[in-house]
This record gives structure tokens, C-alpha cells and sequence, in this order.
């Protein structure tokens, strides 16, 4: 009953690192009282390097004994399951989990729900080997296991299989690039999974999406020292707008005169918003009346909307990614682009293997086409652990200009202003970068930390494409930059034969209006004029 390998490589793992810890406990001492301690030990430099590889070892340690725990709760309910009489009752079966849960309840001091709880996610860890394996090798913590299990609820027992085989299994095709799953904090590794989860979830995200638009809220709870949350259950793209538009406002605000802090400032000028006179404008813009209060505007904070070509011409439904909030519905996406939001950028994406092709040229400049270009690589500030969202964050040189820098993308990074500063009053050392991918970061004591790499995969195609396009060899999935100017063939469908396209659930060619999208003329005078990879 269980998985025992696990159980055990934990335990061994438990074992090795308490004996490390005793033997750095003892180093320490050692040190701490002066003897024996050669002339050429730097005393206080090694007690500080101490304490963090103790905090490293605790780290692993409460993963391991964390995978100890899950497999015992999930073994407690199963060999109580075994020895349920065959004949039982429903009823009985019930009642006896449930004494179950509440047995592991009464040992933990937890609540029922807690216990409960535990139970569920531990079964679903335990039933997956690779996580439950990177567990027991303390390689990620408990938080990032719990996370695997929460996000793959909904999911088919195949479809959970792929998410984890994608993000656990390097050997895997099309497997997670960049930093390992415990190598991300918990918030950003629950990013990527969850904007794997959108992609690949059986039910569409246009469905799924219209039962949570009816769902949307406003709700209010008291706090304590007179304070209270207020908080909004939105569209993503409307939250995203607002988050922006305050940060963007406060930024704003910010000076020598004016003492409020960033955080400070935002719930100050959302509360200023909502309870101005009528309803609030933006400088320059006219006062509307009382009936546009029930009107949401188009959203107008500067992002960036990662769009498949296919998706941006409404010929498949598969999500798109908004800059700072992650997949949301093409129907959405399609509507920012076209619906006259100066300050979103469409990126058509390449549907062979994700890549960007091209940043939208609305109020073209070198200077802003590529800083759009580094948010779009970098998502975020790049420094280890940093969750801190591209409107809120700086451009920098990896190698400075007085140095022999360029200002290209590959010498360019992403890093909010706590860490911009950082990086020039410190030893954090920045790794190269490359056009598409991110640098990774070395801490003052060698400590190297991979950075995280976009999730980019190849784009549906409609399903009217010819058939001899889906049967194409494997050896055509990938089509190298050379013969970047195949895209052309968009313009005429028939040249598209040589290219390999896997199946698709987006709209037959019957359900496609004669002009699916009018992005399809921007998108031919991209391949025509503006893409420096095609030549067509």
C-alpha cells in the first residue's frame, strides 16, 4: 500500500541532512569559541555561510519529512479502505473515511477541514511518482506539491499526467525550460502551471471563462483596528487594467514631497477613483453622467497581449496571454487589439513553435519597441524570487555602457526598482542573455540561480487546413529560421503543405464568417513590410 521507495529515499534524505546539520553545528562552535581556528579563516564570513547552508538544509529537511507525512496520510486512508468489508454500504465506507480524517485531525491538532484537506492533496501527490519523488528529494517544498495537486483538480487522470511529465521530466518533449519547479517561488511556479492548465484543459477557456464572468463580484469584510478589505472578482483583462492604471497613477504621485509609499498609494488613489463626484476621469478626459457609472471602459493601461496569429484572425480559440495576468480567452484578446486601445500591443505569435514574430508599431519607437520586447522575454523583474509585474519595473544594462554595453535586447533585462538598485550596490552578478531567453543570477557567495523561461508552445491550426497537413513527418515539427519565409504561404493556403500541424478543436470553416478578423490585413502587411525574419 503506498509508494515505501519514496518513503524511504525521504527518510534517507531526513537522515543526511540532519547529520549535516550536526556537523556544521559543530564547525560552528568551533569557531564561535576561537579555538584552533587557522590565521587564514575569515570567522565571521564562514558563521554567515554556515547559517545559510543550515537554512538550505532545513529547507530540504521539511520537504522530506513533508513527503513522509503525505504518504502516510494517504496510506492511513488506504489501508482503511482494505479493510472495509467488500459488502459494506455506501454509507459505511463514508463514515468510516471520515473517521479516518478525523483520527489524522486529533494526532496533527488540525481541524477537520484541515485534515481533510491533506488527505485529498496527499492521495493526489502520492499518485503521481515524479512529484512525489522531487518531494522526498527535498528539491521542492511542500508548497510547490500542494500546488501541483490544487491545479490538476479539474483535470483528466491523462491530462494530469501530461502537466506533470511537462514540468518534471526534462527528457519529456516540448518539456519546462529554464529554472526546475523548486527553483521558482511557489507564486511564479503556480503561474506557469496554471497557464499550462488553460492551455490544455479539456473544457475550452471561452466556456469556462463565461460561467466565471456571470460569477463577478464585489465583496466587503471588516477587519480589525478599524481597517476592511474590499475586493473585485473581474474580468482579467478590466483587473489587470486597474492594478495597472493605480501603479501606473501612483508612480505618478511619487516625489521628494510626498510621503506615502507605492503600497500606500495605490488603495489612496482606487478609493479617491471611486468615491469622486459622478464618476472618475483620467486627466484630459470629459466627466461622463450617472449612466455610464454601469459601464466598463476599454482598458487603456500599457500592456502587452501575446496573441497566436491563427487565434488573433478568430480561426482557433486558444488562450492568449495578457502581460501581468497570464492565458486568458482569444475572444478577449481579440477584442483589446481591435477595439481601439491605443496602449495595447498585439504580438503575433509564430504557429510553428510559439516564438514571437512581431511587436504591434502603434506609436513606434526604437526606444519603446524594445523595452515592449524585453517585458514580453522577461515577464517580470528577473532577480531570483522577485514576483513584481512588468508596469512596475526598469530597464537596465546587464554590461553598462561605460563598459562597452550595447543597448540591444540581449544586454537589456527586466528588474523593479528595489533590485535595479541592488545589482549596483552589490555582488549580484547577472549571466548573459540572449534575445529570447532571460538571465540567470549569481548570489555574493556563488550561489547560481537559473532563471525562468516563458512556457511558449507551438499554435493550433483551424481545422479546415487540409488533412496531409496533419500527417506530415515528425521531422517537419520543427521548422528552422532559414525557412522562416514558409509563414509567407499564410497568404496562400496551398503552399502550407511542407509544414507539420497537429490537430486542432478550433472552429471548421464552415463556423468562420467571410472576414474572420480584420487583423488579417495588418497581419499580411506584417509578413509583407514589417517582419526582419521572413522574406517574402
Amino acid at each position: 500500500m503506498g509508494n515505501s521507495g519514496g518513503v524511504g529515499v525521504a527518510l534517507e534524505g531526513v537522515q543526511a541532512a540532519v547529520a549535516a546539520l550536526d556537523s556544521l553545528d559543530r564547525e560552528d562552535a568551533v569557531l564561535a569559541a576561537g579555538v584552533g581556528v587557522g590565521a587564514d579563516v575569515d570567522v565571521l564570513h564562514r558563521r554567515y555561510d554556515i547559517r545559510l547552508e543550515r537554512l538550505e538544509l532545513v529547507a530540504r529537511l521539511e520537504a522530506q519529512l513533508a513527503a513522509v507525512k503525505a504518504q502516510d496520510a494517504a496510506d492511513a486512508v488506504g489501508f482503511q479502505e482494505a479493510v472495509t468489508p467488500p459488502d459494506a454500504s455506501v454509507d459505511d465506507r463514508t463514515y468510516a473515511e471520515m473517521s479516518v480524517v478525523e483520527e489524522i485531525a486529533g494526532v496533527l491538532t488540525v481541524s477537520s477541514a484541515a485534515a481533510g484537506a491533506l488527505v485529498e492533496q496527499s492521495r493526489r501527490i502520492c499518485a503521481q511518482p515524479l512529484v512525489l519523488e522531487a518531494l522526498s528529494a527535498g528539491t521542492m517544498s511542500w508548497q510547490h506539491a500542494r500546488i501541483v495537486a490544487d491545479e490538476t483538480e479539474s483535470l483528466t487522470a491523462e491530462d494530469t499526467a501530461s502537466l506533470v511529465t511537462h514540468f518534471f521530466d526534462p527528457a519529456a518533449p516540448n518539456a519546462a525550460r529554464g529554472a526546475a519547479p523548486g527553483q521558482l517561488v511557489p507564486s511564479r511556479f503556480r503561474a506557469k502551471v496554471r497557464g499550462w492548465r488553460e492551455r490544455h484543459h479539456p473544457e475550452s477557456i471561452e466556456k469556462r471563462h463565461v460561467k466565471g464572468v456571470a460569477d463577478r463580484r464585489m465583496e466587503y469584510t471588516p477587519d480589525r483596528d478599524g481597517m476592511a478589505w474590499v475586493s473585485l472578482y473581474l474580468p482579467g483583462d478590466t483587473a489587470c487594467a486597474i492594478w495597472n492604471r493605480t501603479t501606473a497613477t501612483a508612480r505618478g504621485l511619487q516625489g521628494p514631497d510626498e510621503p506615502r509609499t507605492l503600497t500606500q498609494l495605490r488603495p489612496d488613489i482606487a478609493a479617491s477613483l471611486l468615491l469622486g463626484a459622478g464618476h472618475a476621469t483620467a486627466p484630459g478626459e470629459a466627466a461622463g453622467d450617472a449612466g455610464d457609472l454601469g459601464k466598463v471602459p476599454t482598458p487603456r493601461a500599457d500592456v502587452l497581449v501575446t496573441v497566436p496569429v491563427f487565434a488573433l484572425l478568430g480561426a482557433t480559440d486558444e488562450p492568449a496571454v495578457l502581460d501581468g495576468f497570464g492565458p486568458i480567452p482569444a475572444s478577449m484578446a481579440r477584442r483589446l487589439v481591435a477595439g481601439g486601445a491605443e496602449s495595447f500591443y498585439r504580438v503575433l505569435v509564430d504557429p510553428r513553435d510559439g516564438a514571437p514574430l512581431e511587436i504591434g508599431r502603434k506609436n513606434y519607437r526604437l526606444t519603446g519597441a524594445i523595452k515592449r520586447w524585453i517585458r514580453l522575454r522577461d515577464a517580470r523583474c528577473t532577480f531570483p524570487g522577485c514576483t513584481n509585474r512588468t508596469p512596475d519595473n526598469e530597464t537596465d544594462h546587464l554590461t553598462a555602457w561605460h563598459h562597452g554595453g550595447t543597448t540591444n535586447v540581449s544586454n537589456l533585462v527586466q528588474l523593479c526598482p528595489k533590485h535595479h538598485r541592488l545589482k549596483h550596490h552589490s555582488q549580484w552578478i547577472p549571466d548573459p542573455a540572449t534575445k529570447d531567453e532571460p538571465p540567470g543570477w549569481t548570489s555574493p557567495t556563488g550561489r547560481h540561480y537559473d532563471p525562468e523561461q516563458q512556457d511558449s508552445e507551438p499554435a493550433r491550426w483551424p481545422q479546415w487546413l487540409p488533412a496531409s497537413f496533419r500527417g506530415a513527418s515528425e521531422r517537419e515539427t520543427s521548422i528552422g529560421a532559414t525557412e522562416a519565409a514558409d509563414v509567407c504561404a499564410l497568404e496562400d493556403i496551398g503552399l502550407l503543405e511542407e509544414l507539420s500541424v497537429p490537430d486542432d478543436p478550433g472552429p471548421l470553416e464552415g463556423q468562420l464568417p467571410a472576414d474572420p478578423f480584420p487583423e488579417w490585413n495588418l497581419f499580411l502587411d506584417f509578413v509583407e513590410l514589417e517582419a526582419p525574419v521572413l522574406s517574402c
